[in-house]
């Protein structure tokens, strides 16, 4: 179990990490999920011993290994690395690079180093990279650089594995790829494993819990389906699923929407922050699309894009816009046409992600 305990970190009159409380189960794979400098790679430094914090402090297994006054570096604590660089050695093989930390990662079980040839071989076969074990690095595409990063990280089944960002430098297919090979090792290897990204779809689509950053502090936390439908802050609802965050007022438990004033939309989860400040969080898919004129009130369509099973519009209501999300198989429309917006029910929104 990880232990983060009020933790904060300021560089000069900067502060990145202000007072974070997180607490992590053993074999949990947590996504840290923020813009670029809200404190997410400052927090996985910390956790990997890079360097102290300002105050707070981080327990691993019952053990102490940051504080102000006191350190474990890296090497001494049962984690693995994986970069967004890859930080491969060029003078060296896959199976060099994957039988390096059972040569010389101090928490390697003895079994491992008595059967380190075998546990290389299946280390390799676990990613895939069997057929490449002579090669060097430059002689590897960017997927397969990838692939020795994580062999070499697992290879000595450290109990803590954190990962920067890892997917970033590579193209949309093998991001896709990566992702269900990041979660089969997980299945296979049992290690709890902090990731973090920018990309909320690798966070969704891969984590049992998500953390989400901002400005040094966590806004919310939770697993990726109470993340994505009930947002706590302004923040989550805008990042995490371009919501978009209707005023309006509530009057016993019912949203009544500002700008479409004939909708009554129920509470299905609405967090107490936004409902006091008269926020309802409508994302793109929970939008219905009807010819102007029909019940609701609407605007008119301003961009249309195509996206294999969907459309995405965007819509000008007054002098917003707001984005729409709806199948191919719906009704088409097309840019000047006015249309009337209503709110889906959530097993209607269910329905439509299925076709």
């Amino acid at each position: 179990m990880i232990s983060v305990r009020d933790l904060k970190k300021v560089y000069d009159s900067f502060t990145a990490l202000q007072s974070v409380d997180l607490e992590i189960e053993d074999g949990e794979f947590i996504a840290i999920l923020g813009p670029s400098g809200c404190g997410k790679t400052t927090l996985l430094k910390l956790m990997a011993g890079f360097m102290k914090p300002t105050s707070g402090e981080v327990i691993i297994d019952d053990a102490l290994v940051a504080s102000p006054r006191q350190l474990t570096p890296p090497e001494e604590r049962n984690i693995g690395m994986v970069f967004q660089s890859f930080a491969l050695w060029p003078h060296m093989t896959v199976r060099e690079h994957v039988m390096f930390p059972l040569l010389h990662h101090r928490f390697t079980a003895k079994d491992l180093k008595k059967n380190m040839r075998e546990r290389v071989e299946t280390v390799l076969e676990l990613v895939g990279l069997k057929q490449l074990a002579g090669r060097y690095p430059a002689e590897l595409s960017g997927g397969q650089k990838q692939r020795v990063a994580l062999a070499r990280a697992v290879a000595a089944l450290p109990r803590l594995l954190l990962m920067d960002e890892p997917l970033s430098a590579l193209d949309v297919e093998l991001r896709m790829e990566m992702r269900r090979e990041i979660q089969r090792i997980h299945r296979k290897t049992q290690s709890t494993i902090v990731y973090v990204t920018h990309d909320q779809s690798e966070a969704l689509a891969m984590a049992d819990r998500i953390v989400v950053m901002n400005e040094g502090r966590i806004e919310q936390v939770g697993t990726p389906e109470a993340v994505y439908t009930k947002p706590e802050t302004e923040f989550v609802a805008a990042f995490v699923g371009k919501c978009q965050l209707m005023k309006g007022t509530w009057e016993e438990g019912v949203f009544i929407p500002e700008k479409l004033p004939l909708e009554r939309w129920k509470d299905h989860g609405v967090s107490v922050k936004l409902k006091k400040k008269g926020f309802y969080p409508v994302r793109p898919e929970q939008w219905r699309l009807a010819p102007g004129g029909e019940r609701g009130e609407g605007g008119i369509v301003t961009l249309v894009q195509y996206q294999g099973k969907e459309i995405h519009y965007t819509i000008q209501v007054e002098n917003e816009e707001w984005e729409v999300h709806d199948s191919v198989y719906s009704p088409r429309f097309y840019v000047g046409d006015e249309v009337s917006l209503s709110l889906r029910s959530f097993a209607e929104t269910r329905e439509a992600a299925l076709v």
